[in-house]
């Protein structure tokens, strides 16, 4: 794997979510938007391993999961914060 590959599909997979987390005017939305293109963005890792380059492969699984991971705790701290299940 080449770091340039990596560094791509790390780029790619949060201008991705990026876009995807700007369409939500809620954490609700947000949350679902980011669970929505992250979903989309590992079918594309699946791809790229499979038939493309490794490299973007790993970097868009990297920045999937750094992305759900923020979404996590966001959900996380308003939950704790106010008592209330934000997803539904």
């Amino acid at each position: 794997m080449r770091a340039v590959a990596v560094a791509a599909g790390v780029s790619a997979g949060a201008a991705w979510l990026l876009v995807f987390g700007l369409l939500a005017d809620t954490l609700t939305g947000y949350a679902w938007w980011t669970l929505a293109a992250g979903a989309a963005a590992w079918l594309a890792a699946v791809v790229f391993a499979r038939h493309g380059d490794r490299g973007v492969a790993a970097g868009l699984a990297v920045s999937v999961a750094l992305g759900w991971s923020i979404a996590a705790t966001a959900v996380a701290v308003r939950w704790a914060s106010a008592g209330d299940w934000p997803l539904w």
